[in-house]
């Protein structure tokens, strides 16, 4: 049977391919490395290059003050977006990498000492196990890692067994990269705090299809980065509860994060802006709140009805091909990895992109989750919102001429 003759025409889809001028006809599915950008996003980010641009928090002219008005009105947003309770809880950083490096520095470094423990899981980007792995080595903290189940979750009975009042603090993938595996992330945050840990969830893959609520949640910190958002590359956040945030030093000096200087003494402000030392990325804001506005006027919900549509299909149509194998659950969040008996993934990806077929291939910056899974690589298909069954069906012709030339 040809696997593509499995898919259903492309009758359920949101109707935004033309917000997108980077995709065209191109089947782009690489939007977990970076999502497109909606149109109204790049003109938020050329306004504020152009006839809006100024300096923040500084400048007493009015354009000054009105970009003033505009970054920290995208703080506000971005706090409503994720359920904080107020913006002075976001801080902006470069991406979720920086955000778990500022947390690592300023909060664990700080807090833990020889004995203590940090709890990860197999499934962890390189972002959230390199980080805890310096800070153990200053430390003298030990790491341990959570296996997973047979279908490629985060075992949270497996987590329950091990954690000890030792751990201080739990560090996970709310929506795996590779694997597309979504966490039950208020059971790890009540196991992690029955020990009195402190758990913090790497949200880069769910704040783009999952509604996420940090007070429902329960955790302690949220990272994520704004351009698998549908925004800018190059910009952040990071979530945490106040009282931690009031306990944490500064992550770097320079302007903007101080209270007062002089030679014998400086002071620091109040979060978020102690964190935030020198001239923001002003228009990261910016564009970050357009996303956020474009993202919420499709809703969450039907975006993540439509990428777990598209999951099925792609499973479904790719489960026939006999050397195909597929990793994760079945109901992955727009996540579908997977190889090629005899084929290397970057011949996959080389092959697929003369179909006109954007993929990734590669380890995905999970080097220890490939070593679990038993293979070096993997070719992983990851949806957006511009996605139909169109592009599953080119992706699924493709692998099949990979397997007509590859014998």
């Amino acid at each position: 049977m040809n696997a593509a003759t499995a898919i259903s025409p492309p009758d359920a889809r949101l109707a935004v391919r033309a917000d997108f001028p980077g995709i065209g006809d191109w089947h782009y599915l690489d939007t977990a490395a970076t999502a497109q950008k909606p149109q109204c996003v790049i003109d938020a980010i050329a306004r504020g290059y152009g006839p809006d641009y100024a300096t923040v928090h500084r400048g007493v002219y009015k354009r000054s003050a009105d970009m003033t008005l505009a970054y920290e009105a995208a703080r506000r947003r971005v706090a409503g977006f994720i359920g904080a309770a107020s913006e002075n809880e976001i801080v902006f950083v470069r991406g979720a990498t920086e955000g778990i490096n500022l947390v690592a520095t300023a909060y664990a470094g700080e807090q833990l000492q020889a004995g203590d423990r940090i709890l990860l899981s197999e499934l962890e980007h390189h972002s959230n196990i390199v980080p805890w792995q310096m800070i153990a080595e200053k430390t003298g903290a030990q790491i341990d890692v959570i296996p997973l189940t047979d279908d490629h979750r985060i075992d949270l009975d497996a987590m329950a067994a091990m954690i000890t009042p030792a751990h201080k603090l739990v560090a996970l993938a709310h929506v795996s990269n590779v694997l597309g595996s979504v966490l039950d992330a208020r059971r790890a945050a009540d196991i992690a705090h029955s020990v009195g840990a402190k758990l913090l969830l790497d949200g880069c893959q769910a704040v783009p299809r999952l509604v996420v609520d940090v007070a429902a949640l329960d955790c302690d910190f949220y990272v994520f980065s704004a351009h698998k958002l549908y925004g800018p590359t190059g910009f952040g956040v990071l979530w945490a509860r106040p009282a931690l945030l009031e306990a944490m030093p500064p992550y770097q000096g320079g302007g903007a994060m101080i209270d007062r200087v002089s030679f014998d003494k400086t002071t620091f402000a109040p979060p978020p802006g102690r964190f935030e030392a020198g001239t923001p990325h002003i228009v990261g804001a910016i564009g970050l709140h357009a996303a956020i506005d474009y993202v919420e006027s499709v809703g969450l919900a039907r975006i993540h009805a439509i990428e777990t549509d598209l999951v099925r299909q792609t499973r479904a149509a790719l489960s026939q091909i006999n050397s195909v194998r597929l990793f994760g659950p079945d109901d992955s969040a727009g996540i579908v990895s997977f190889m090629i008996e005899g084929v290397h993934p970057h011949d996959i990806g080389t092959i697929l992109d003369e179909e006109g077929v954007a993929i990734r291939a590669g380890h995905h910056c999970a080097q220890p989750l490939m070593a679990v899974l038993g293979v070096d690589a993997t070719a992983r298909a990851s949806f957006g919102m511009y996605n139909d069954a169109s592009d599953v069906e080119a992706l699924v012709k493709g692998i099949e001429r990979v397997t007509r030339i590859f014998g």
